[in-house]
Formats: structure tokens, sequence, C-alpha cells
């Protein structure tokens, strides 16, 4: 695993050379020694002379931002040549070596020999050249929108042949956006491009500016990491992992629901294990024509009126909506609600729910979360709005895919931006959990699962905690779940055991009133049959949910409810 340390693509153990980095040598380090999150190479050996130097040739992309722009009477403005101005005079960006010309493909069908910068050689014995292509006008961070992730997608494109790597500068308003973007307006990546930019101008004493853009240079010129990226403070984010968490600190960005896939301190840690590669035999491509302006984000919040999603749902040419819900999915439990999403989602509208949550996933095991995939919204689990914005744009791009297929989509990991659900995605160790929770939670998935073998294994193992009357942490008992659930089996073994039809969960509410809500109108029979009947609490929301089903005519569960 010797040569991973560069690339991960080299077999051959004698080369310390990237595989796709042009050199002029053939081996001048000694092989490097890496564990599963750490690389210490050796430092011994010969330095080669300053005319034999391995290069990695990067194309530094400057779009704008923040780290391109200088201090003036009215505020920061633009500051053009950012390379002759910025990083010529610092010996860490320039070793005064002579300077040399590469070709540049500046505009489609447009090559110009641009001038460049070499870094010094690093503890690896390694320089970083690089030129530089500047946009004219540069792009406003805050304004950018599917135009400007085209200009920046057909630049890589245009110059992928030219270059071994890509480090694009990028205002940080929008920064998690582009790297969202770019990551799946391209196909088949086999070159690292980085995205950076900083939280004060190269140009100020104190700024994060500098050790940013050393950073992504030094893994751009090193480490054959095919992916989208995002390099802020000393760590590397998978692009459409990053949010950013902070207006002000050098701390500005996260990947709350992924490890980075390096770290840079005094060495370079990368977690070559989790690094996405291409998986097809396909040639580098790109999409451009993703359009943003047919996508809606729509952040829950308590009060929110069925009103006001609806003339969302109907503004002109809408194609897909992203839900920001609370917690682990949920909305509020309005019927109204749930039927003018499931009205947009018969039109075509492709709806993705999210959590609000900066950690953690949209999870199927709350009842409000239920209702919502009831209704065709789409889990998009613990992607980050941003990924779910710039995903569903470019799906809905593709007009070869039906919304249907979109949304399988959606739920599917295509860039490593999100963690499919697997069969212990949520199961907990029970090592961490007491016994009688760990038992429930158990109970709980089987419950979904309709496996009735191993409900009964369960309830067998956990005699004496009497686990049906307890509650989840979503405040529902098994009893809940099983009158929510299609096998009735399950419901009338529970009753059997002796499983309380009063007890009321979080929201208030009753098996009864959860089965009828779901429809299950045999499932309403046998709880009555049993005892149960709606809480004094339910009857009045009971009554209205009843008018309404019987209006649409399904409204027979309800009927049997006494309400």
């Amino acid at each position: 695993m010797v040569a991973e340390f560069f690339n991960g693509f080299s077999s051959n153990a004698t080369s310390t050379i990237p595989s796709g980095f042009s050199s002029n040598v053939t081996s001048a380090v000694p092989s490097p020694t890496r564990t599963a999150f750490n690389l210490s190479p050796k430092e011994e050996g010969p330095v080669p002379a300053d005319d034999a130097m391995p290069e990695s040739r990067v194309l530094v992309i400057m779009t704008g931002g923040t780290i391109c722009m200088k201090r003036s009477e009215n505020g920061y403005i633009p500051a053009r040549g950012f390379l002759d101005s910025c990083l010529k005079p610092r010996p860490s960006f320039n070793d005064g070596s002579p300077t040399k010309q590469v070709p540049v493909a500046v505009e489609e069908g447009k090559v110009e020999m641009v001038d460049t910068l070499r870094t010094p050689p690093s503890k690896y014995s390694r320089s970083i050249r690089y030129a530089g292509l500047e946009f004219d006008p540069l792009l406003d961070s805050s304004s950018i929108n599917a135009k400007g992730w085209a200009k920046i997608a057909k630049a890589i494109e245009r110059n992928y042949q030219l270059f071994d790597s890509f480090v694009i500068l990028h205002g940080t308003d929008s920064l998690a956006y582009t790297s969202s973007a770019l990551s799946f307006m391209i196909s088949n990546l086999g070159k690292p491009v980085i995205l950076t930019g900083s939280q004060a101008p190269m140009t100020e004493l104190h700024s994060d500016a500098e050790g940013n853009l050393l950073g992504s240079l030094i893994i751009a010129g090193h480490y054959m990491i095919p992916e989208v990226c995002l390099f802020f403070n000393h760590k590397l984010f998978r692009g459409n992992r990053a949010t950013k968490v902070n207006a002000h600190d050098f701390a500005a960005f996260a990947s709350p629901n992924h490890p980075p896939l390096a770290k840079v301190g005094i060495s370079t840690a990368v977690n070559w294990s989790m690094v996405h590669r291409p998986s097809k035999i396909s040639p580098f491509s790109i999409q451009t024509s993703l359009e943003t302006s047919h996508v809606a984000c729509l952040r829950i919040f308590p009060g929110l009126m069925p009103e006001m999603v609806r003339g969302i749902l109907r503004l002109p040419g809408l194609r897909g909506l992203i839900l920001e819900t609370f917690g682990a999915g949920n909305a509020p439990e309005d019927t109204e609600l749930i039927e003018v999403l499931r009205e947009g989602i018969t039109r075509g509208i492709v709806i993705v729910n999210v959590t609000q949550c900066q950690v953690g996933t949209v999870s199927p095991l709350y009842a409000s979360a239920t209702a919502l995939a009831k209704a065709g919204v789409v889990f998009g689990l613990d992607m980050t709005t941003e990924a779910a914005l710039t995903k569903l744009s470019c799906l809905l791009a593709d007009e070869k895919l039906t919304p249907v297929e979109i949304s399988r989509q959606m739920s599917k990991s295509l860039r490593g931006e999100l963690t499919e659900t697997t069969d212990t995605y949520f199961s907990h160790p029970n090592a961490e959990l007491p016994p009688m929770l760990s038992a429930l939670s158990k109970l709980g998935y089987a419950i979904q699962d309709h496996n009735v073998q191993d409900i009964q294994v369960i309830l067998k193992e956990a005699a004496g905690q009497f686990l049906l009357n307890q509650f989840d942490y979503s405040g529902n008992t098994p009893l809940h779940l099983a009158a929510m659930g299609p096998n009735i089996d399950i419901l009338r073994d529970f009753l059997g055991q002796g499983a309380s039809v009063h007890i009321r969960n979080r929201e208030g509410h009753t098996p009864m009133f959860l089965a009828a809500e779901a429809g299950r109108e045999e499932h309403v029979k046998l709880l009555k049959k049993s005892g149960a009947h709606l809480h004094a609490e339910e009857k009045e929301m009971a009554g209205v949910l009843k008018k309404r089903a019987l209006e649409a005519g399904e409204g027979g569960a309800w009927s049997w409810t006494g309400a």
C-alpha cells in the first residue's frame, strides 16, 4: 500500500512520484509508510538537484471571494493579478526559480502560454508548479448561480489534460453550494479538485488565506484524491458533505456527518478508506445544464400554514422542493399539510426531506416522518441542504429521468453525499444501552420489518420487563407502532399479551387514533374489540379528520372510533 501515499494508483513501490504527475526523474524519495489515517514519510535520502526536482502541475482558478481582495478607501475590492501581487512575493509560494510558461486553455478554443510560480520543495522532495486562471469579471459568491458553476466546470474541462489537479479560489458565502454542485456536475473525476477561500484577504496581516491556499496546493500536488473537495482550516472535506458553520472564525466549515478526508499539520494524514473513486470505465465529463431556479428550499417552523406550502408548490416552473424538517425528519402532524405535499408530488414535483440539524439523519421511525414518506416525500437521509439542492438540480436537468426515478436516485449515494441505510444503520450497540432500551429498540425495528419471528424471540428474551407498555425515544409503545403497521397479526399478538390500549404517546394519541389516521380499519375494529376508545382530548381532532376522510371517500377507519 506504499504507493497510495501519493495517489492510490501506482503499483510500483520504488516510485514515489504520483501517477499522472509530470516528472523528469524516476525516483527521488524512499518509500513512505502509511497507516489507515496517518502518513509518516521517511525523510532520509538525497534531495534532487533543482533542475531535476519532481513537479506537480496545478491550475489555480480564481473565481473571486475575500481571499482575492485588497483594502481600499471604500472597503475591500477585488485584487487583479493575484499571483503577481499576492503570491510571487511570498517565499512559501515562490522558490525564486526562473519563470516558466505553461499552456492554459483560457477560453473555449483559445490556449495561451501563462507564467507560473513554483513552491519550494516539500518534505517529500516535490515542488508544485502552478498557473493562474483569473475570471473576468470575478464572481460574487453571494450571487453565484448555475451559470457560474458551469463556468467553473468548463474551465476544469478545458484544462483537464493540461494539469494534474485544480485549486479553485471562491468566496465562502456559497462555497459549500459550489463544491456540492461541482461534485454532481463532474462525472468520472480522476484528479483532485479542491475549493478554498478565506475569512480575511491574503493581503491582510492576520489572515487564514495563506494557510488555506498553501494547504490546498500541498494536497493537490501530492495526493491523488479524485474528488471535489473543500479545504479550510487544515482540513480537507468531501465537497458535498461540507457546510459553513461560522461567519467569523477561521474554522468556518465543517462536515458534521462525515469525517475529513485529510488533515494537514506537521505532516498530512489522508483517510484513504474514505476516498470516493470512479467506479465506471468512462472518460471525464461534465454536465452544465442544471438550473437551480426550478428548485426551492423551505424550512419547516412551528405554525407553518399549509397555504404557505401550497403557494410555493404552485410557483411557475417549480420542479423540486427541499424540505428542511425538525429533528429526524419530522413536520407538523397536519393532514392538510400532508395533502398539500401529496398534491404537489402528484403533479410531478420531487420533494426531499432533510433535517435542520447539523448532525443526524432523516429517520422513518417517527410517525410524523412516516406520514411524509407515505405522501411520497423522499428521505434525504444525512445530506446537507447544499448537497440536496444541487443534486436535485442536476437530476432534474436529465431529461431521461422521470420524477419517480429522480426520487429513487435522491436516496442513493452518487458521489458519497449521503450514508445509505443498511440493516444495522439505526441499531444501537447493546453495550451502550441499558438492556431494556436495547430490547425495546430491537423490538421497534422488528415491528417495522413485520418480522414476527424476531418479535417473539425479543419478547421471550425480555421476559419480566414487559416491553409492550414501554415508551421508545419517540414516545410510542410497541402497540402504537403495531397499530400503524400493516400486519394485524402483530397487533393481535400484542393485545393478547396484555398491551394497554389506553396509553397515549408523547403527542397525546392512543393506538386507536394512530390506526385510524393510518387508514387501518381492521386494526381499529380489533382495538375497539379489546376495549380501546379515543381519549377525550383526541375527539375534537378526530372529528375533523373523520369529516375530511369521509369527504374524500376514505372514512371507514374513523367510523369505528366513535368520533
